[in-house]
């Protein structure tokens, strides 16, 4: 794996100060799964009543571990539950031994927490191919186990990194007529970065009381518009995961239709989701895209991301080039519909092309100037409709070549 020697220019001043979630606590261990002495496993146990939801990878190639909790997200129990996660290895492609690896670390998470198997969730992430070595793993349970702290969680968003160069995690809090509830998140991820959903694992733990079915209404909504609506470079991971665990602790009552809670858990998910884009593999620049006047939202959404998965649109913001044409480009080729004679674009407040012509107000010295920020917003206006959709990507620099260049080494 390459070295990681410097912190992302786009990550945030400081890690948050994440908020004790009753009912959740955290332990993490150096188990060796790739380096010696590295972090690389976190537990949470989750206590009697928890409901978990989640969203996956729709990889036609997804780890055992996916597929293992994608049997298990509905199933219901009391009895509590764990999600155990390491790095430097995804389990991914690896056969019938990725299924032993995943039922060993759950018989033995289970049985030194007392919690049934099917409510243990596991997740990996790290090099696809190569055989997981469970047994240190599992040989670090007990320890774990030992360790739980429900201040920890802040340490676990330490033990999932890979090529990541800081720690992702983000809180809320809302206040509701029958008291507070409190939200907090933990995310990794950098590279492999696409919907559906990246090379990505999310954890989010809330003290709220709500059904399953209704928790995974929430999760699935609104994951559509916050890691759904992300891209470093168009390549969707073996092993993508997003659990959601609600333990209840609070005793305030939420549902689906509960608008509050769900913009808060909307708002702590968008910002893990932007903290991945921010930790691009080599990202320099932080993008947001919005296309608007498509003939739906879907439409939109599918313009957007072939605006920010193009090499070359990419390219040309980490130089620093306003080069519209590579917009015009990248519309085309999306395969949704568009008139190129209502096309108009804007880079930041700056109109570079108005009704499928460049603008005769625009100059490229204005155009480079906004390109030379490090947040930079690009707002395409297709004409034919009311359709519209944002997402967020970064540039393409040399540093992502040299990075996955050398991922194995």
């Amino acid at each position: 794996m390459a070295k990681i020697t410097s912190v992302s220019p786009l990550a945030p001043k400081a890690f948050p100060d994440l908020p004790v979630i009753k009912g959740a606590r955290f332990a993490t261990a150096a188990a060796g799964v790739k380096y010696a002495g590295r972090t690389d496993v976190m537990l949470a146990v989750l206590d009697p009543g928890t409901c978990i939801a989640g969203a996956f990878t729709k990889s036609a190639t997804r780890s055992a571990n996916v597929l293992d909790c994608q049997s298990k997200i509905r199933l219901s129990d009391d009895a509590g539950a764990a999600f155990i996660v390491n790095s430097g290895n995804s389990n991914a492609f690896t056969g019938r031994a990725g299924d032993e690896s995943v039922q060993a670390i759950c018989a033995e998470v289970a049985r030194v927490t007392g919690l049934p198997a099917t409510r243990v969730f596991t997740s990996s992430t790290g090099v696809i191919g190569e055989r997981l070595p469970h047994d240190r793993i599992q040989a670090k349970v007990t320890e774990l186990a030992q360790s739980l702290d429900e201040t920890a969680l802040g340490d676990a968003a330490k033990a999932i990194m890979t090529t990541d160069t800081f720690p992702k995690g983000a809180a809320a809090k809302v206040d509701l007529p029958d008291g507070t509830v409190t939200i907090a998140g933990i995310a990794k991820g950098s590279g492999m970065i696409a919907p559906d959903m990246a090379t990505m694992l999310v954890y989010i733990f809330t003290d709220a009381a709500i059904e399953q079915d209704e928790l995974q209404s929430i999760v699935s909504r609104v994951n559509e518009t916050t890691f759904n609506c992300i891209t470093v470079d168009s390549d969707t991971s073996t092993s993508d995961t997003l659990l959601v665990a609600a333990t209840g602790a609070s005793g305030v009552s939420v549902s689906q239709d509960t608008a509050a809670f769900e913009t808060a858990l909307r708002g702590v998910m968008l910002d893990l989701a932007h903290q991945v884009v921010r930790d691009g593999e080599g990202a320099t620049k932080f993008v947001a895209i919005t296309v608007t006047g498509a003939l739906s939202d879907a439409d939109a959404k599918i313009h957007a991301l072939s605006v920010a998965n193009s090499p070359l649109v990419k390219t040309a913001i980490a130089g620093e080039d306003p080069n519209w044409g590579r917009v015009v480009m990248a519309i085309g080729k999306s395969g949704a519909p568009a008139d190129r004679d209502t096309l108009s674009i804007s880079f930041g407040d700056v109109q570079v092309a108005k009704n499928g012509w460049v603008d005769p107000t625009y100059r490229e010295e204005d155009g480079a100037r906004i390109m030379k920020a490090q947040e930079i917003e690009m707002t395409i206006d297709l004409g034919i409709g009311t359709g519209s959709a944002t997402v967020w990507t970064c540039d393409l620099t040399h540093g992502y070549i040299s990075i996955n260049a050398d991922y194995r080494s």
